[in-house]
């Protein structure tokens, strides 16, 4: 039995996609009661983020799987749950992580990595037994990662789920399950960005303004924002950027010869790629100082890269990064303080808001030139 007293299949509205490039339709589908350590959550917000753009339109998808509820940025509350289940209440408020924590394998005692090995990233979109708690008209339905937000209810193990304070408010909360929190946990915890160092954040959407919160929150002297968008400028310098470039305005330069020009010739301590743009990659590395530059690849969407060599042989470092490696029992706690504290700029973030009902408008919004990001009041 549940531990609530809730075990009824739900009839609820979701945002369904049944192949690659086809519309969203907002239709009904049925979520199942939870299975032992998995939780019923009643989504309140979601919100757009590149990634999802990127399983919808099936580019880059390495597994295009469907028909599919999308949506991995969410908050909502706790409705139901399983007797395994420990930590958690009714009506506690959540998130969705696309990672867990299990504190206990080699990666999670590691310092280095946020990827756990007992319960993985999983890109199947399904629960751990391999079935869906999602349906429609007899078809099952596969989550985004771990997690499905874009529904009025989901279904997600509680490993998958962090409990926010419920002073924190529920659209900064959203935004804190992937986007933002990916950019300043890269600043944070993968580059571990030192006091009075030199950045460049290459994109600055969600992902690279929270790239440039963490930097600035870390001490560092310059951060260089990029971006072809000249209306990211204000938003970048509300962040802490403190140089803007638009690659447009320079037409006899690559953006690395830009960068290096700013910094007497040097280059920067850190690079971040935000974007997931293959062209990107190697202007990032060029970018960075020689002997002890790195490399930050947050950004998704990229099958394959071709690397120049050099660069790196000249003592450069590049590496990926998945959710910033940010832990997520260890880490996010105090990202979430700081959130409560009001240490972030989220306001900034939030340009634009639709219903789940009108869900399709949001990938038009996307394409105006002042949108970051859209909340989706579910």
């Amino acid at each position: 039995m549940s531990k609530s007293s809730s075990s009824q299949i739900i009839t609820c509205k979701a945002a369904v996609i049944w192949g690659c490039g086809e519309p969203l339709n907002v239709e009904e589908i049925q979520t199942d009661p939870p299975k032992s350590t998995e939780v019923r959550v009643r989504m309140l917000y979601a919100s757009l983020c590149h990634t999802d753009i990127i399983r919808a339109q099936g580019k880059e998808d390495p597994l295009p799987l469907f028909p599919r509820v999308l949506g991995h940025e969410g908050v909502g509350a706790v409705e139901s749950f399983r007797d395994e289940v420990d930590g958690l209440e009714e009506g506690d408020y959540v998130i969705p992580t696309m990672l867990a924590e299990c504190g206990a394998c080699e990666n999670c005692t590691s310092a280095k990595t946020n990827l756990c090995l007992t319960y993985p990233f999983s890109l199947g979109g399904l629960m751990s037994d391999g079935t869906s708690r999602m349906s429609i008209k007899g078809h099952k339905l596969y989550n985004m990662f771990s997690c499905s937000t874009w529904s009025e209810y989901m279904v997600v193990d509680s490993k998958f789920v962090c409990k926010i304070d419920p002073s924190i408010a529920l659209p900064h909360a959203s935004l804190l399950s992937c986007g933002f929190s990916t950019g300043f946990g890269a600043a944070w915890k993968e580059a571990r960005v030192k006091k009075g160092s030199t950045v460049a954040v290459l994109g600055l959407g969600a992902v690279g303004l929270g790239v440039t919160e963490g930097a600035r929150m870390q001490g560092t002297a310059k951060i260089i924002g990029i971006d072809k968008n000249t209306m990211k400028k204000d938003k970048g310098l509300a962040f802490g950027m403190t140089d803007f470039i638009n690659p447009d305005e320079y037409s006899d330069k690559s953006i690395s010869q830009i960068i290096r020009d700013l910094t007497g010739g040097m280059g920067v301590d850190y690079c971040f790629e935000c974007v997931g743009a293959e062209d990107l990659i190697n202007q990032a590395i060029q970018a960075t100082k020689e002997g002890k530059g790195k490399t930050i690849v947050i950004g998704g969407g990229i099958k394959s890269v071709k690397i120049d060599y050099f660069p790196l042989l000249s003592g450069r470092t590049l590496k990926g990064s998945i959710f910033g490696g940010l832990k997520v029992k260890s880490d996010l706690p105090i990202v979430f303080e700081k959130c409560k504290n009001k240490e972030f700029h989220l306001d900034e973030l939030v340009t634009h808001e639709v219903t789940l009902q009108d869900i399709e408008k949001a990938f038009e919004l996307l394409k105006q030139p002042d949108c970051v990001k859209v909340l989706i009041k579910i």
